[in-house]
């Protein structure tokens, strides 16, 4: 039950995630001729959120704070993904070099939905997994509604 209580929390601060990111450049998109440092507001947040969080976990004890040095390679590596893709979140948002700012609407839903069905592809080329029928078929229609976001009456 546990997990499915992080699993709710998690969703529900992603779409806030999400709908304060296209808020946020809402608002710059009308001041500046960039997001950058509301990305950087961004991350500045996320970061005091971990430390908060680490120094919780050393305060209570019995957590190992020392990893792996692959870990942390690969931490970084998503890292790095996650700052670019913030970038771009912004401006898919804002607009950029005169074109107009998408909606919330269609950007989320690809966004989101996107990452789903390239992780199941992913999930199987890099790591090996196997996709049963169910996941496959899940994948497929993911992929058939993000088309639809994209048909105009």
């Amino acid at each position: 039950m546990l997990l499915i209580i992080l699993l709710a929390a998690t969703t529900v601060l992603y779409a806030g995630y999400n709908l304060l990111v296209k808020q946020s450049a809402d608002v710059a998109g009308s001041v500046a001729s960039t997001t950058i440092t509301a990305t950087i507001a961004l991350q500045i947040a996320a970061l005091s959120t971990s430390i908060i969080f680490a120094i919780f976990l050393k305060v209570q004890g019995g957590h190992s704070m020392t990893l792996p040095m692959p870990t942390y390679l690969w931490a970084i590596g998503a890292g790095i993904c996650i700052g670019i893709a913030e970038i771009l979140y912004f401006y898919l948002f804002s607009g950029i070099s005169g074109l107009p700012a998408m909606s919330a609407s269609v950007v989320i839903p690809t966004v989101v939905a996107g990452t789903v069905v390239l992780a199941l592809v992913a999930s199987t080329v890099l790591f090996g997994e196997r996709l049963n029928l169910y996941q496959l078929f899940g994948g497929l229609m993911i992929t058939g509604g993000i088309v639809l976001l994209y048909i105009r009456d």
